[in-house]
């Protein structure tokens, strides 16, 4: 870690911890106490309001800011991909979530009337196919670990039940598809959205647990390819 960044994410801590020993921002950062010694000095000539005691500890006073947020142009431009392109998912939800992060991001810029971020030279193209409303209640039962029901039609039209671990959702060119682990199968597999007849939250939850888990499903992709 950069000693800029490391010296930024110290006073985050501070002012989360309240009083804070130098022997456990150490710990927490992974140097030496006398590196945070150093640090807090060099804060402490910078202008911020730190007060320290022996056998007590450091404290940040309250009511100190950071400054606003700076990006670099290609870091502004990064950030402009990314959001245009959830924009452009056909998720309502996430597409109204980008543009309110996009209005916050730009709110927090110095000097926003010069750099906006509306105005980054890079765009996502809309897609044809838009998200479903399956997609909505897919991405909350990944979140809270939750047990989906589905009804699923293979390539030949064969309807099956099936109990799967949503994991992660992906929206690709060929269209909107989600990977689970599939209790029926007892593997990972990936589903079509518009192959799927019907799906319901079961309301039960999973363990992410190493089998059968997201890192899992990821480290046999690189090994192949799953289907229904």
């Amino acid at each position: 870690m950069r000693r800029a960044e490391r010296l930024f994410r110290l006073v985050n801590e501070m002012r989360t911890r309240g009083i804070s020993r130098a022997n456990e921002l150490a710990e927490h950062f992974e140097v030496s106490v006398s590196t945070i010694y150093r640090d807090i000095a060099h804060l402490q000539a910078s202008g911020l309001p730190i007060e320290g005691e022996a056998g007590v500890g450091y404290l940040l006073r309250p009511g100190f800011d950071l400054p606003n947020v700076t990006f670099t142009y290609d870091q502004i431009d990064a950030l402009a991909v990314g959001l245009s392109f959830v924009e452009s998912t056909g998720d309502p939800e996430l597409a109204a979530a980008a543009r309110e992060a996009r209005a916050k991001i730009q709110a927090g810029l110095p000097q926003p009337e010069k750099r906006k971020l509306a105005d980054a030279p890079y765009y996502s193209l809309h897609r044809k196919n838009n998200a479903t409303p399956d997609v909505g209640l897919l991405r909350e039962a990944i979140r809270k670990r939750q047990v989906v029901r589905i009804v699923y039609a293979d390539g030949g039209g064969k309807k099956s039940e099936r109990c799967v671990h949503p994991l992660v959702v992906w929206d690709l060119t060929d269209g909107w598809m989600f990977s689970a682990w599939c209790r029926l199968r007892q593997d990972f597999r990936t589903f079509r959205f518009d192959r799927i007849a019907s799906l319901t939250i079961t309301g039960e939850t999973f363990e992410d647990d190493e089998a059968t888990g997201l890192r899992a499903f990821l480290a046999r992709e690189q090994c192949g390819t799953h289907t229904p």
